[in-house]
């Protein structure tokens, strides 16, 4: 396996559940604090890119602030990966 098959690990629950609720990415960014998130990390945790486990926790923040409080989700219900630890180089 290669180091690029592992870093994409297919369509996120997210990308769905964004399309049912006719959420944009940008409407995720203007519900975060300013400068939090940007429209390029809530597209790859869309489409699977591996992120960190704290871009994770922040897209999952991005979400439910962008949500009514009662229709918060949770991290298992957004991503169906774990992610790891970036390796410190050098």
């Amino acid at each position: 396996m290669s180091s690029e098959e592992t870093m994409v690990v297919g369509v996120q629950p997210l990308d769905e559940i964004m399309q049912q609720r006719g959420l944009k990415n940008h409407d995720l960014v203007t519900a975060a604090p300013p400068g939090f998130i940007n429209h390029k990390q809530i597209q790859k945790a869309r489409k699977g890119r591996r992120l960190t486990p704290r871009m994770q926790e922040k897209v999952l923040e991005a979400l439910n602030a962008a949500l009514d409080p009662d229709d918060a989700f949770s991290f298992e219900e957004i991503f169906n990966y774990r992610g790891k630890k970036e390796l410190k180089q050098g």
